[in-house]
């Protein structure tokens, strides 16, 4: 099946615009115009290599649309738009499932927080948004990445990665492996706050990059995109990830970044993520922020450091060290931070 014949069956005209947009990671995008309606659409492929099940991602993303406006969401909604078949997925003819989602007119998004006032706001939105979704009882979510969050998991995923690396690859990243080595039961303590239930299960957003919210031209936010890997776990990692994710003062590939870690950055997105869930948390979620941001720094670069070991195969790479460099850039950014709790 052509990708004419997933936009007919999406809007029934050929009278369109299709434009890529780039900066996704995973799934394939473009920009839809239907120039019989004047209307923008966003149409996507989702990469099934990552997401086995798209159907989970539909239906999880149709109860969060669901839960935000019954409780008053003020903040614009990405709505799943249906084939005209009534479906909300496409199926290709290699068995690719496509769908379509509302555009927001007159938007844009950063990679990279470009003021300490949008990183704020980024995290307002964020918090607003999870402070939202979870006001009672846990709805039927289910993973769209099993799995993801077993912090168990990655750590023995690195030591077999150590125990199976090629020579060559070992001794390259012997420095790393000794730092990385020296932290590897920094996890435990939130393996076993999860295991005994020390912490409650919520709704996350699990990608609370400030690329996925949408903000108008003077940089208030629109929308908060991308939910396809919402889930129920602890949200100390949506608080941890926002860490990881903004106050990088460079690009994680620059393995040579010295002093990466911005604690500007950390005060104001800290008092974003806690403006509308300060009263939520409990005393075990609020007490463990600066420790979830340690963690999920660690988490980050072991994961980048066992695709090295293992020869690089899950993150893509432009040159042979890329993962190592992405390896030694976490454990600066992770060096800066706990600099700077020690000095609080």
């Amino acid at each position: 099946m052509e990708l004419n014949d997933i936009v007919i069956q999406f809007i029934g005209t050929d009278n369109y615009n299709l434009s890529p947009i780039n900066d996704g990671l995973i799934n394939t995008t473009y920009l839809l115009e239907d120039k019989d309606q004047h209307k923008k659409f966003i149409l996507q492929k989702i990469n099934q290599h990552v997401f086995k099940q798209p159907e989970i991602i539909v239906n999880n993303h149709l109860i969060i649309n669901e839960l935000l406006r019954s409780n008053n969401y003020q903040f614009q909604m990405i709505e799943p738009i249906p084939s005209r078949s009534h479906t909300l997925l496409v199926n290709d003819a290699n068995g690719g499932s496509w769908r379509m989602l509302s555009f927001v007119e007159n938007s844009i998004t950063f990679l990279t927080a470009p003021s300490l006032q949008t990183a704020f706001e980024a995290a307002k939105t964020f918090s607003y948004f999870l402070n939202t979704i979870n006001t009672g009882k846990l709805p039927a979510i289910e993973d769209t990445l099993p799995n993801f969050l077993n912090f168990e998991k990655r750590v023995g995923d690195y030591r077999d990665s150590l125990k199976n690396a090629a020579p060559h690859l070992r001794e390259s990243a012997k420095a790393e492996i000794e730092i990385t080595n020296q932290f590897l039961s920094l996890p435990d303590q939130w393996i076993e706050m999860e295991k005994s239930n020390q912490i409650p299960k919520r709704i996350i957003h699990a990608d609370v990059k400030i690329s996925n919210i949408l903000f108008d031209q003077n940089h208030h936010p629109l929308a908060v995109i991308d939910l396809d890997t919402i889930m129920i776990s602890t949200i100390l990692y949506d608080f941890g990830t926002m860490i990881q994710s903004y106050t990088n003062t460079t690009s994680e590939d620059d393995g040579n970044a010295k002093n990466n870690f911005n604690a500007e950055m950390y005060k104001v997105v800290k008092e974003g993520f806690l403006f509308y869930l300060k009263e939520k948390l409990t005393p075990e979620e609020s007490g463990h922020l600066d420790y979830a941001a340690q963690v999920a720094i660690y988490i980050q670069e072991l994961r980048f450091l066992t695709d090295y070991l293992n020869g690089s195969i899950y993150y893509s790479t432009k040159y042979p060290e890329h993962n190592l460099d992405r390896t030694r850039n976490q454990l600066e950014l992770l060096k800066g931070l706990r600099e700077y709790l020690e000095n609080e």
